[in-house]
């Protein structure tokens, strides 16, 4: 039905048969080449992680709903990890559902989810969410707390220490989280494959997915 791959910092890519979805496609800010966005939609998380290319066929920036081919996206207003109260809230947390499988892409949000927030989010099966730390991001045990609070199938980590990338301030690395989690872990290789929910776990698994 779709494959899910990890590209680095907060950038993943879901492909179905008929649409490509990138998200958080500014790779440069981690010192990568950004990827080509002819005909594929882009969905942004955060101001910052926009890439302004006509050449996309569409451009997700924000809250709203959303129906693209056979995806429907909604966006869900959040706060930054990094901002304070008084900050206006510019970050989105997005509902993606594909087919009978539905998912919540979270990027640097802060530590912890309203219950307005998770009634948004309601129940998914896979959550795809940010885990180094460092003061730019989810730690690991504030990630594990938030997906708890979510309560997923599945759990895929991104941003997390890697040698290749260049981060602003130093991540924990993926073992720091799945330690913290403690739930059990299954490796996807470059792409993880996803025909129906069928197949995903029926209790919280960690699911890692190699950069490609």
């Amino acid at each position: 039905m779709f494959d899910i791959e990890y590209k680095g910092g907060n950038t993943v890519v879901l492909t179905t048969k008929k649409v490509q979805l990138v998200a958080d496609a500014k790779l440069s800010v981690v010192g990568l080449k950004n990827p080509s966005l002819k005909d594929v939609v882009t969905i942004a998380t955060e101001p910052r992680f926009v890439v302004n290319d006509e050449s996309a066929a569409l451009q997700i920036e924000g809250p709203g709903e959303y129906e693209v081919a056979e995806v429907s996206i909604r966006g869900i207003r959040a706060s930054r990890h990094i901002d304070m109260e008084a900050d206006e809230p510019i970050d989105t947390i997005y509902w993606i559902e594909i087919g009978d499988v539905c998912l919540a892409l979270l990027g640097n949000i802060a530590p912890k989810l309203s219950e307005e927030q998770l009634e948004d989010i309601g129940v998914v099966d896979i959550v795809i969410i940010p885990v180094g730390g460092g003061g730019y991001t989810l730690d690991a045990t504030s990630a594990a707390t938030i997906v708890r609070q979510i309560d997923p199938r599945v759990v895929i980590p991104v941003h997390y220490a890697d040698a290749a990338l260049k981060y602003e301030v130093p991540q924990d690395t993926l073992e720091t989280f799945i330690k913290e989690l403690a739930a059990p872990v299954e490796e996807a290789g470059t792409k993880y494959k996803i025909k129906s929910s069928s197949v995903i776990p029926q209790v919280l698994t960690v699911v890692t997915v190699a950069r490609s």
